[in-house]
């Protein structure tokens, strides 16, 4: 899933490239290019598919020239994850109705990447001997409150890391995610999830039934010349929904598998802080040309041709992206979604 805008990391992710598309951790690999990479040691390269919005196409393939066209699909416009995933459910169906899906977003950083590979395929091989959804949860190492969180069931404090979910809960706030993480019996939501082709379009029909009616008319289509002309006419009339909240936490057949992968979703600022290389004073400095007097545990990034001299500031974030300046206190990285949104109304859609 590539589609996505990445607000939480404005300025440097804008509608006309977002995070995905960005060398964030200064390594010379984009995130997709990392995602796609990931993958490679567990599926074909032609087995993957990419589903992002049709202004991204031409970045998709500047960056990842390898794949064909039909490997690219494009959504007319963003109507969250459930129809991402209804749309690319039912084009890998049309190819191989035995199939295994493994749906990841494009913007997540994991280190270690063999507890992954050995994670994805014990996964694999429940979601293709059961009529089951899995999704990956992430041992938590703190009380954040930008990530969902997985109720597991109790069984007797089995060593077996695939639970049955118990609970979904959105982003709870701070009290509650603290409770969360001193019960022991949560875990973060990663946004990662496996299934069969068989049990997620079951799923669809049982818990989405309106959003499925549109994608199976088009059974006729998929992988043909009307196939984009056919998601183009039934994406307006798609709701706009998240997975999570039109199926997962409705359906009776989800499990959780638990992991400790080194795993960020690289949502925020402060995300990114606790991932890149930090100065003597705890800050972490991307860009060439900074200075920093009496300040500590912030994250700066600059322009490789800019200069900035900063004094008296902790732990904050300050991000230059040469039409933008980003002032933000760290504990308040949530607000700056609310930011892009007062500036598109007060500033207009060229600021974000």
């Amino acid at each position: 899933m590539a589609g996505g805008i990445g607000s939480r990391f404005w300025p440097m992710s804008r509608t006309s490239l977002p995070k995905q598309f960005h060398d964030i951790l200064g390594i010379g690999s984009t995130l997709l290019q990392l995602t796609v990479a990931r993958y490679l040691p567990i599926c074909p390269k032609e087995n993957i598919i990419i589903v992002t919005n049709s202004g991204y196409k031409d970045l998709v393939k500047e960056q990842l020239p390898n794949l064909r066209d039909e490997q690219i699909l494009l959504e007319p416009s963003r109507k969250n994850t459930a129809p991402c995933i209804a749309y690319a459910a039912y084009k890998i169906n049309e190819e191989n109705k035995e199939a295994n899906i493994i749906v990841a977003p494009s913007d997540h950083l994991i280190i270690k990447e063999v507890d992954f590979q050995n994670t994805i395929k014990t996964a694999i091989n429940k979601a293709e001997s059961e009529n089951c959804l899995l999704t990956i949860g992430i041992k938590p190492s703190r009380p954040d409150t930008g990530y969902g969180y997985i109720q597991f069931e109790d069984d007797n404090n089995s060593n077996e890391p695939i639970k049955k979910v118990q609970t979904f809960t959105e982003k709870p706030i701070l009290d509650l995610a603290q409770r969360f993480i001193e019960s022991g019996k949560f875990y973060w939501n990663s946004g990662m999830f496996i299934w069969s082709v068989k049990s997620i379009l079951a799923a669809f029909e049982t818990h989405l039934p309106d959003l499925n009616k549109l994608f199976a008319q088009g059974i006729d289509k998929y992988g043909t010349g009307e196939e984009e002309k056919f998601i183009n006419q039934i994406y307006p009339l798609c709701k706009n929904i998240s997975i999570d909240h039109g199926l997962m936490e409705k359906a009776k057949n989800v499990y959780v598998i638990l992991a400790d992968l080194g795993w960020s979703d690289l949502g925020t600022w402060g995300s990114l802080y606790t991932h890149v290389e930090k100065d003597e004073t705890n800050n972490a400095v991307i860009g060439d040309n900074v200075l920093a007097y009496d300040s500590s545990h912030n994250i700066v990034m600059m322009p490789k041709n800019k200069l900035a001299v900063i004094q008296g500031l902790d732990d904050y974030i300050i991000v230059d992206s040469n039409d933008t300046l980003l002032i933000c206190k760290k504990k308040d990285e949530q607000k700056i979604k609310e930011f892009v949104k007062d500036i598109k109304v007060k500033k207009g859609e060229g600021f974000t």
